[in-house]
């Protein structure tokens, strides 16, 4: 069980890099402003999260749900722990990364929207309520 499980924790390694190797791509799309290679990459992106799961499923099966640090305190494999603390630090640097890529497709929304309200500003008559604030 425990060569298995090191097995399947390489591989999900594999799979979590390869996922923030395609978040530093969409990363860069997303800077240059490039729509289609953004598209190109939400395909990638997707197969990578597919790949993730998948072994994430296989690992869970192999330890019935337990979590890591039990097992790895039962198995005293200093191997096996740094290959966790591997993962924890990629799964750590992929979430930073993909709120990041986030953000900043909010700001770009963001200013396309104010330009298009200054471009075409919105003609119908306002009504205030009680308070002296506009009615949407």
């Amino acid at each position: 069980m425990e060569e298995e499980l090191s097995l399947i924790i390489l591989k999900e390694t594999e799979a979590v890099q390869e996922l923030l190797s395609a978040l530093e791509q969409q990363h860069k799309a997303i800077i240059k402003n490039d729509v289609f290679s953004m598209e190109e990459v939400v395909a990638i992106i997707q197969k990578c999260n597919r790949n993730v799961a998948s072994f994430e499923f296989e690992r869970r099966k192999i330890t019935n749900g337990k979590p890591m640090s039990e097992i790895l305190n039962g198995f005293n494999n200093s191997e096996m722990e740094d290959n966790v603390r591997k993962i924890q630090k990629l799964l750590h640097g992929t979430i930073t990364q993909k709120k990041n890529n986030e953000l900043l497709i909010k700001q770009g929304l963001a200013f396309t929207n104010k330009i298009l309200n200054i471009l075409n500003p919105d003609r119908t008559a306002k009504t205030y309520n009680a308070y002296g604030r506009i009615k949407k």
